[in-house]
């Protein structure tokens, strides 16, 4: 049986590419590794941000929704995601940046047994800073010398994903059962997974809560991205994704990466997602989220793309 290797991507949804470009790059001193458009309504921004070439695992991914109302937070959502920083000092040092840049922030406390730092953009996406405390990240996680940010406190990648839902037992049988998510913790109304054991680089939380589901709007989640290796992989998780009874995408090409998507008995939407051919299948590792990049099928569009686009630098 294959295995899921951790996170691929999470993507979310911003009202203003401007302003979510700014803080990503400027205050988070992540890199904007690919500046496109969403392949299935070409006329808004798609961005990623990550480390040097947005790999896998370090991607942060925006759709720009210009009516974007506001999110009404509740259950069978994705509801917060960890960032990977190397120590607790570097906690200490991100309170510092994020007074400094005004970000909305917690004290530094604890979050899935690890010592955190929680905040949110002006959107109120729920972010929070790990401690990885020095622990293994894959190797394949290279770091992007330009960033704002001291080169002892960047963000490595992502840690910790947070999922709400209704019923913790269904998703719970998702992410074991289907998906061989090793079950580490486990209580009444909470339990962490991980796709490799004792790293958090593929870790969930998985939360229950009673309520009316999530609004989504500016400042919430789409979906987490998960990862396997290949084409080949891909199809076999899309064969078991049926025999489970969910309804699937299909593998759909992205270009950048071969995927497939689905949502689980609470409605949370996951994707499988390749690790290639990866953002340098266009672009040079230099020149990596600085031209509007669009796949083949859409270069015809140009011109009328750009028209409609306004620019972010």
């Amino acid at each position: 049986m294959y295995k899921i290797y951790g996170h691929h991507h999470i993507s979310m949804i911003t009202k203003n590419a401007h302003t979510n470009n700014k803080f990503f790059q400027n205050v988070l001193g992540l890199r904007r590794v690919k500046k496109t458009v969403n392949q299935d309504k070409p006329s808004i921004y798609h961005l990623f941000y990550g480390d040097l070439t947005g790999s896998a695992g370090t991607e942060l991914s925006f759709f720009e929704m210009p009516l974007a109302g506001r999110t009404y937070r509740g259950t069978n959502a994705i509801t917060g995601i960890g960032l990977l920083v190397p120590s607790l000092e570097s906690l200490e040092y991100w309170k510092k940046r994020f007074e400094q840049f005004e970000v909305k922030h917690s004290e530094i406390t604890t979050y899935a047994g690890r010592a955190a730092l929680q905040f949110e953009d002006s959107e109120g996406l729920r972010l929070v800073l790990l401690n990885n405390n020095g622990e293994k990240i894959p190797e394949y996680w290279m770091a992007w010398e330009d960033s704002a940010v001291e080169p002892e406190h960047r963000i490595l990648g992502m840690g910790t994903v947070e999922i709400t839902v209704r019923y913790l037992e269904r998703t719970a049988k998702t992410l074991s059962e289907m998906f061989g998510y090793i079950e580490v913790t486990r209580t009444e109304d909470k339990a962490i997974y991980q796709s490799v054991a004792g790293q958090a680089f593929g870790e969930i939380v998985v939360k229950q809560q009673e309520g009316p589901s999530e609004k989504p709007g500016r400042g919430s989640i789409h979906h987490l991205a998960i990862r396997v290796k290949n084409e080949e992989e891909l199809l076999f998780w899309n064969e078991e994704v049926k025999k489970r009874g969910f309804y699937s995408s299909g593998i759909v090409d992205r270009f950048y990466f071969q995927s497939l998507y689905f949502r689980d008995s609470n409605g949370i939407l996951f994707e499988i997602a390749t690790d290639g051919p990866g953002f340098t299948a266009d672009s040079s590792i230099e020149d990596l989220g600085q031209n509007l990049d669009l796949p083949p099928f859409l270069e015809e569009k140009r011109a009328e793309i750009e028209a409609n686009l306004k620019p972010l630098d």
